[in-house]
């Protein structure tokens, strides 16, 4: 495979008994972009995920990550190659401080002293200056003493985020990371993940149509498991297949 890519999937399939989640998916991902993954509901774009990060075995194919064969690594292992990700439904730690959120996920790329309880969280096991990078970065820097509970919805999106990059990844990958956001905190989010392609990768499944075709460098477009197009967001927009399949004149704008 490739060395022009950090992430290259070739023939992924995903079965369960005889359904087949996922068919014969190829995926080629350039560093330091944003690329998209859209699809109607049940396209396996979840599952597909699943099988990046290491959470679901796959089934059949092959996945390369910054050059190394990971098809079989389980999922702590490409977090310390580089692989991050959030997820569709808020993951966070909310009885703990927004900083303290962030220093454990620093601190999960040595998972010997992510929960070593018995010494106090100072020194270098503090993670001080990637966590006051990481506050900076995703607008919470006044909040880093706040209970992750008590933040609102838009800005918990924009924490686990924070978690992600709070372990340096190479990649990141978003699970509809604008699901329940106002406008207001919708623009916050495409500025975030805009800006995080300076340093990073980004892969995301999106069902806002308006952010997909402003943010993304490549669309992938999932139907039933395979997928059925991809391209630059213009050729995607103008593709007969992609409105046919699910889009229709919502491709103009608002969500699918």
């Amino acid at each position: 495979m490739s060395t022009t890519y950090l992430l290259e999937a070739a023939g992924l399939a995903k079965h369960y008994g005889k359904f087949a989640a996922v068919s014969h998916v190829d995926l080629k991902v350039r560093p330091n972009t944003v690329h998209s993954v859209i699809g109607p509901n049940g396209a396996g774009k979840t599952t597909l995920f699943h099988m990046l990060t290491g959470t679901t075995a796959v089934t059949s194919g092959r996945i390369m990550f910054d050059g190394q064969d990971v098809t079989r690594e389980p999922g702590h292992r490409r977090v310390q190659r580089g692989v991050a990700r959030s997820f569709q439904v808020t993951s966070l730690f909310p009885s703990l401080a927004v900083r303290e959120n962030l220093r454990l996920a620093a601190q999960g790329v040595a998972p010997a002293q992510a929960f070593d309880c018995w010494r106090e969280p100072v020194g270098p096991r503090s993670c001080a200056a990637t966590v006051a990078q990481v506050l900076e970065k995703v607008g919470l820097e006044r909040l880093g003493d706040a209970l992750a509970g008590n933040l609102s919805h838009g800005q918990q999106r924009r924490l686990e985020v924070g978690m992600a990059l709070a372990a340096h990844p190479k990649l990141i990958l978003l699970d509809e990371p604008t699901s329940g956001m106002g406008i207001d905190d919708i623009d916050g989010m495409k500025r975030l993940i805009r800006s995080l392609r300076g340093e990073h990768t980004v892969v995301f499944i999106e069902h806002n149509m308006d952010i997909v075709m402003d943010i993304s460098d490549t669309v992938t477009v999932m139907q039933q498991g395979r997928v059925l197009a991809e391209g630059l967001p213009h050729q995607i927009r103008s593709d007969d297949r992609v409105r046919a399949a699910y889009l229709g004149n919502m491709i103009t704008g608002g969500k699918a």
